[in-house]
């Protein structure tokens, strides 16, 4: 039998695990090669794992809701044999909770416990939970028996949280059953009087769904990590906009793409990108490594609200032309959840536009492990001071903000305030000749 090793492919550069969601097969199976074996997630995307080969599946290694490392074997397929043989067939029904636990011991995060004795339920724990788990020293059989309020009964952060307070508050907690101590039932179906009490009661309490917890961890651990700082410059963009108004029409007609300011903005940061190369950098310990490939992550909406980053990669090599067809691609996959993981990787800039919800200017969090980040406001008619040839006149002038935040650990004012302007420099001069 020559056998074929599917592992737990790379979502990200800051990526290291992902969580199984669903397995589509199950040993015995045929796969056809590029056929979706299962469904994983990562903090960033939802995704599918297609088989590289043909042949059928012998043996998965993890059960759904495990969390498993990037590079980890997930599953094992039989490339030879025209069909699973009898011993492959019992081999791939041994328990996976076995295979699953066996494996799991080069996980990054485990739960360290007083207790010798492994957890015997399968119960699936997230690693902020294993993490408080660890940190609170609670044991396996407390995890265990603590009855969760999440999808499927999933303990969630604010489970075990809420064990954590009634543990230490109460005297008598290490003698009471863990689950008289914590209530059993949804926060999100039934409140109980204590959190009526607490938040009132006419409310609804909403649990976040995956990604909004996934997405909520991110954006505190950039905080903690980066000292952010934020920049700001408002130019004039009265060209650029006429420009497009005179053009749209007529790009869309000989290319079948609309052009918005956003192919316009990445543009820009391109260029400025490379007059200031040490903006695209990430850091490593006491190492600064720096990106020679500009790839630059636009945040786009999903379907449910939530905001992902596809990433244009190798924007400086590409015209604007180019650059909106690629815009367009990404912002149609991502509203249609089409994303490929591999569409959503490697950025080394991150770019948001706030005025797209009519805000004038924004202090983003910096996308972990980039160092800057730049919001584009609306772009909005003003009075402004215009120079011509007969002095000073006030004029009505489209005007927006530019606003950059950056870690402050490696970029200083001085560089992040630089690029800044420069990439402003790019827009107000933009060649309102150029061919389309």
């Amino acid at each position: 039998m020559a056998q074929f090793e599917l592992v737990m492919p790379k979502m990200g550069e800051s990526i290291m695990e992902a969580t199984i969601l669903k397995w589509n097969k199950k040993p015995g199976d045929a796969v056809e090669q590029d056929e979706t074996v299962l469904e994983i997630a990562t903090d960033k995307v939802d995704s599918e794992v297609p088989s590289p080969v043909k042949g059928f599946l012998v043996k998965t290694m993890f059960n759904e809701n495990d969390v498993v490392p990037i590079g980890q074997i997930i599953a094992i397929l039989d490339t030879e044999a025209a069909s699973p043989t009898a011993s492959s067939s019992v081999a791939a029904s041994e328990p996976v909770a076995q295979v699953s636990t066996q494996a799991m011991n080069v996980a990054p995060v485990a739960i360290k416990t007083t207790e010798s004795a492994p957890s015997t339920s399968n119960k699936f724990y997230s690693p902020l939970v294993k993490t408080i788990a660890d940190k609170e020293q609670i044991t396996i059989s407390e995890l265990d028996a603590l009855p969760g309020s999440g999808a499927n009964g999933r303990v969630t952060k604010h489970d075990i949280l809420a064990f954590v307070a009634t543990k230490s508050n109460a005297s008598t907690a290490a003698s009471t059953p863990v689950a008289q101590v914590v209530s059993s039932s949804p926060a999100s179906i039934a409140p109980t009087p204590s959190t009526m009490s607490k938040y009132g009661d006419n409310v609804e309490i909403i649990e976040m769904d995956r990604m909004r917890k996934l997405i909520s961890d991110h954006m505190v651990m950039s905080k903690t990590t980066s000292p952010h700082v934020t920049s700001f410059v408002e130019i004039d963009v009265t060209p650029l906009v006429q420009w497009r108004d005179r053009i749209k029409g007529p790009f869309e007609k000989k290319y079948g793409q609309k052009i918005t300011f956003t192919p316009v903005f990445i543009q820009a940061v391109a260029r400025a990108i490379a007059d200031f190369p040490m903006i695209n950098i990430s850091v490593d310990g006491n190492n600064l490594i720096r990106k020679k490939d500009i790839n630059i992550g636009m945040a786009a909406a999903l379907p449910s609200g939530n905001l992902i980053v596809p990433v244009i990669k190798n924007a400086q090599n590409l015209n604007l032309l180019g650059i909106t067809k690629a815009v367009n691609d990404l912002a149609g996959k991502a509203r249609n959840n089409k994303l490929k993981p591999e569409e959503i990787q490697d950025g080394t800039f991150t770019l948001t536009n706030v005025g797209t919800f009519g805000n004038v200017m924004g202090t983003p969090i910096i996308n972990q492990p980039q160092v800057a980040i730049m919001a584009t406001g609306v772009i909005r008619k003003k009075p402004a001071v215009v120079e011509t040839p007969y002095g000073d006149m006030i004029a009505i002038r489209q005007l927006m903000f530019l606003s950059l935040s950056y870690d402050h650990r490696v970029v200083d004012g001085s560089l992040g305030g630089s690029f800044l302007r420069k990439v402003g420099d790019y827009l107000e001069q933009f060649d309102v000749d150029q061919d389309i």
